[in-house]
């Protein structure tokens, strides 16, 4: 058979496996109240389903939106102190809003936000459409599902859940547990399966720290491709970039990770997106301390692992985008803009801005 054949036999098999998914995930949801002890972590799946982290609770929910698009989503989206708006929206001062995530849905470019307050119980699900408008999402009778996490670390439940995304028929939850392996990846399947297992303890090597780790929690993650090799590219306070072969990501198992760069000590980074720009690819990152980084994959597979004690940066290169500062969350808008939160002075906004 010709290659051409065979890729497009690949393709026909792929869209297959993903409209089952589609209809069994949205089949597998029954009509209950969402009731969330915290909000974190949020992805989004087919037919515009969201799951959010409630790491409080130990617990991750399937919750259909029913979103619909509401206008074009090639379109900038910026709204200015979005916090105050929030806060008018939920009746609290802008000081207690605390935005714990930011995610597009690729449907219909619509923006939802998980917040809090901050020092007080209670969490919200935001939706912001193209108009700049802010709805609280119904979590009141509504289409969704839940799975509870088996061994959640009790002596830092916030970091139970630090990031989720799914890819195909598998949602990838970041966080710590209580195993002797503590930073901890879990691949779960889509529908939610009845019980978990207790996910894959992993473990890298930390250049600056020049040490084995296994209880610092990934930070932030993104699903990439590697030789046609499905990978994690996770990165951590500190700021090792380590990949990650989802192959090798079994249950119950401990995993090394392969840490493909250094990019900085004193930083915890917070948002990564993937995009390509004049036929290459590149990795968005922001920081709480050194800015938004622009990572090139260019030999990737290639890259030496870091695998002894180096001081300062090493691996793989990037570039600081100098004029995004404040960027407190990251995600893609579209294909060529991404949507930032910015902490301006004393408030946040949304910005739209060029992928860099």
């Amino acid at each position: 058979m010709k290659k051409p054949a065979l890729f497009l036999a690949a393709l026909l098999a792929a869209a297959v496996v993903v409209g089952s998914v589609h209809a069994d995930l949205t089949s597998s949801l029954k009509k209950q109240s969402v009731e969330l002890k915290s909000a974190g972590p949020l992805a989004f799946g087919p037919d515009s389903v969201l799951f959010i982290g409630d790491s409080s609770a130990a617990t991750i929910w399937a919750v259909a939106t029913g979103d619909t698009a509401t206008g074009d989503k090639s379109a900038a989206l910026n709204v200015e102190k979005i916090d105050a708006k929030i806060a008018d929206l939920l009746g609290t001062m802008a000081s207690n809003v605390a935005i714990a995530d930011m995610k597009v849905n690729p449907a219909t470019g619509n923006v939802f936000l998980s917040v809090g307050k901050k020092g007080g119980a209670g969490a919200t699900i935001l939706r912001v459409d193209r108009a700049g408008k802010i709805t609280e999402v119904s979590l009141s009778s509504v289409p969704a599902a839940k799975v509870a996490l088996p061994n959640p670390n009790d002596k830092n439940r916030t970091m139970s859940i630090t990031c989720m995304a799914l890819l195909k028929d598998k949602l990838f939850v970041a966080g710590l547990s209580n195993e002797e392996f503590a930073s901890t990846l879990r691949t779960i399947p889509v529908p939610f399966p009845s019980e978990l297992d207790k996910g894959t303890g992993v473990e890298i090597y930390h250049g600056n720290h020049g040490a084995f780790e296994t209880r610092s929690p990934i930070r932030t993650f993104t699903p990439f491709d590697i030789n046609g090799q499905a990978n994690l590219l996770a990165a951590y306070t500190c700021t090792p970039l380590v990949k990650f072969p989802v192959e090798e990501l079994k249950p119950n198992a401990k995993v090394r990770g392969t840490t493909i760069a250094e990019l900085g000590n004193r930083n915890t980074p917070l948002d990564m997106v993937v995009y390509q720009k004049d036929g290459k690819t590149f990795v968005l990152m922001s920081n709480d301390r050194r800015g938004v980084m622009k990572i090139t994959t260019d030999g990737i597979d290639k890259v030496e692992a870091i695998t002894k004690r180096i001081g300062g940066i090493a691996g793989v290169k990037y570039d600081t985008i100098s004029d995004l500062t404040g960027v407190e969350q990251l995600d893609r808008l579209n294909d060529s803009m991404a949507l930032l939160l910015v902490k301006s002075g004393d408030s946040r906004d949304l910005k739209s801005v060029a992928l860099p």
